[in-house]
């Protein structure tokens, strides 16, 4: 199947220019997309492009990354309301060493033939001064063709800097460097970037005779209600574990809406047209087992196999009310850590507990899970509180060190719902 019938069977293609289809077939060729380093991290609206970069390489063509070291130093007016903060040199540069270090590990480098290219676009500009940008690239823009971009319409009433303004004429000659100096033919992007790469097209075909650009964008990825995907009650949702876990990074897709578990599936997945109609066939009355296959390889595609595993054992840990302490026990000393992370926790100086403690005292002066011992009194007694999945019925019981797993972790559960890590220090 070729890259364009791929993309249009998982209903990722927007709009596309006229010959694409054609020059595709002639042989292994360059398709770009840019990435800017507005953040520490990419989001899933990033890792939409990823997947298109990804899916052409699998098409036997050959994806390349711009990194926007100068349109990043710019700030793209497309689907914003106001001007964006402009970032310092040195946020500027982390925030690419930290995207550079998430797209190596989301696409493949290594293949002689379609290994993804890394290309910064300050290298485009750094050498080049005002009156050059302006006479070379200016010249051929009219202010009529960049106000009719509908990313600029949108913030006439509300402002809009020259430095937002120009963004279109950098992203236009990156498209003309790309063509001229490594054969790059096409662009792709999201259907907001459509006016752009139109822009870059109109701008090749004016300064190199005879050539010809192509465009090929993909719909925003929206949820059944119309809403952009990548939020959660949190905030947006990072490809860096630091700044989402994979645990919250899994749950997020796990908690999707019934509806769009077709769509994601389409969007995200390497799976076959036929393995994903025949999963949505046989688990047509289950989406969510669905999602949960679903979950898993996204998750291990982003955070890896290990992390993936310990994930599962988390949710395991958190929702499986048939747990036993045997299979607490037998969980790793890692997902203690991430769980620690993901439940409300506290810490107990281990000299608080050299000796055996009473139950009551441990869960409310020791720890201070509860505000008083009375408070603790009851909820042992309406057989409310379980340690380490085991149920606590006599409010004589003795807590010991060596109760805890791996020497450091007791698991509190006061209820069905509500969860504690106490770690000791």
């Amino acid at each position: 199947m070729g890259f364009v019938d791929e993309l249009r069977w998982r209903n990722m293609l927007q709009d596309l220019t006229p010959g694409v289809e054609d020059y595709l077939e002639g042989g292994i060729r360059k398709a770009y997309i840019g990435f800017d380093p507005t953040a520490p991290s990419l989001g899933i609206g990033n890792f939409v492009q990823i997947m298109i970069l990804s899916l052409y390489q699998r098409c036997g063509h050959r994806p390349v990354v711009i990194i926007g070291g100068a349109t990043g130093r710019i700030g793209d007016p497309s689907g914003k309301d106001k001007e964006r903060e402009l970032k310092t040199e040195d946020e500027l540069q982390a925030n690419i060493d930290a995207q550079l270090y998430q797209i190596k590990n989301l696409l493949d480098f290594e293949d002689s033939n379609t290994g993804a290219v890394i290309i910064n676009n300050f290298d485009f500009y750094k050498d080049m001064n005002v009156l050059h940008f302006l006479r070379d690239v200016g010249k051929n823009a009219t202010i009529n063709y960049m106000l009719s971009k509908e990313s600029v319409k949108r913030r006439l009433e509300t402002g809009i800097s020259y430095t937002e303004f120009s963004y279109q004429l950098l992203q236009a000659y990156d498209f003309y460097r790309l063509y001229k100096d490594h054969d790059c033919k096409i662009q792709m992007g999201g259907s907001d970037q459509w006016g752009n790469i139109i822009a870059g097209a109109d701008y090749i075909s004016k300064n190199i005779p005879g050539a010809q650009a192509y465009a090929i964008t993909t719909p925003l990825l929206t949820k059944s209600d119309g809403k952009k995907f990548g939020k959660s009650e949190e905030g947006n949702i990072w490809l860096d574990p630091k700044m989402t876990s994979p645990y919250k990074f899994y749950q997020y897709w796990l908690n999707i809406d019934d509806a769009d578990i077709s769509k994601l599936f389409r969007y995200f997945s390497f799976r076959t047209k036929d393995d994903i109609e025949s999963l949505e066939e046989k688990h047509r009355d289950s989406p969510g087992q669905l999602k949960r296959i679903f979950s898993t390889e996204i998750t291990e595609r982003v955070h890896g196999a290990d992390a993936t595993q310990r994930v599962s054992q988390i949710s395991e840990l958190m929702f499986n009310k048939d747990l036993s302490a045997q299979n607490l026990h037998a969980m790793s000393e890692n997902v203690f850590h991430d769980v620690t992370a993901e439940l409300p926790s506290i810490t107990i100086n281990r000299t608080n507990l050299v000796q055996s403690a009473n139950i009551i005292d441990f869960l409310s002066e020791k720890s201070g899970l509860f505000s008083s011992k009375s408070e603790a009194r009851r909820a042992i007694q309406s057989n409310a509180v379980s340690i380490n999945k085991i149920k606590i019925t006599d409010v004589n019981h003795l807590i010991n060190p060596s109760d805890a797993i791996h020497g450091q972790f007791f698991l509190v559960e006061n209820g069905k719902k509500n969860k504690f890590m106490l770690t000791l220090d």
